[in-house]
């Protein structure tokens, strides 16, 4: 390839680019979500954010530093993250004013999986990849919710079929787990989602510039192809109805 080949080349273009593109009620959408953060930190204290580090979740975070809420925020470090995606969390723990928590799977337990169902245990079965997922996640996430009122996390009614109607106040876990689970994002769009990041110039996982919508495990997560839906790089393997790890799924 010559030089004058090199320099026309286009860079792919980043995901602020492809998806900022916010929509007409969008400054309504962003007043809401101020006010439903300031609500759930002023009266369900003591709450937490849930971040993947996704596109959602660092708007969520951006949101909580900028109203200097004090609202901590934890990740769940399942041992199977992305590069880019564990690079970013050091990026995350330096800058954020709230503090970001870290819960890691117990590793005798993720030796014991492996050593007893194999290292790719996951693409035999569904309910391997679910044991994985309670091993790696759902164990984590009850050590990172003990104690708490509430929690906050990045759903969103546009993700999928499963989450279309997701409320910004969820009460219905109350009675059994003693938890409400707060939805800032509920109604936003992708467009919402990438036109703030874009006009806060805020930090982001670069897979989302490689087509990776939702980003979870590496070994659970590809790029998306043009009229995917934004979670079939998740658990791609198995059946479109089935795609969540038990974090989000009512008892």
């Amino acid at each position: 390839m010559t030089s004058s080949q090199i320099a026309s080349r286009k860079a792919p273009a980043k995901a602020t680019e492809l998806h900022a593109q916010a929509s007409a009620q969008f400054a309504t959408k962003l007043a809401a979500t101020h006010a439903l953060l300031q609500q759930a930190a002023a009266e369900y204290s003591p709450l937490t954010q849930a971040s993947s580090l996704g596109a959602e979740d660092v708007v969520i975070t951006h949101l909580i530093n900028r109203l200097q809420l004090d609202i901590p925020v934890f990740v769940l470090e399942t041992g199977a993250l992305h590069t880019e995606t564990l690079a970013l969390l050091e990026r995350t723990q330096a800058h954020s004013r709230a503090p970001i928590q870290v819960f890691r799977p117990v590793s005798e337990s993720v030796i014991q999986f492996v050593r007893e169902k194999g290292q790719d245990a996951i693409y035999q079965s569904m309910d391997l990849r679910k044991a994985c997922c309670t091993v790696r996640k759902l164990e984590p996430l009850s050590r990172a919710l003990k104690g708490q009122r509430a929690w906050i996390t990045g759903l969103r009614q546009e993700q999928s079929a499963a989450r279309a109607e997701v409320p910004l106040q969820d009460d219905s876990e109350v009675a059994s787990k003693g938890l409400t689970k707060f939805n800032p994002l509920a109604q936003w769009t992708w467009g919402d989602v990438w036109h703030y990041i874009a006009e806060n110039q805020v930090d982001y996982n670069p897979l989302h510039d490689q087509f990776f919508p939702s980003i979870g495990c590496a070994p659970c997560t590809r790029a998306i192809s043009l009229g995917e839906e934004f979670r079939a790089g998740r658990w791609w393997w198995e059946d479109e109805a089935a795609k969540e790890c038990g974090l989000h799924v009512k008892a």
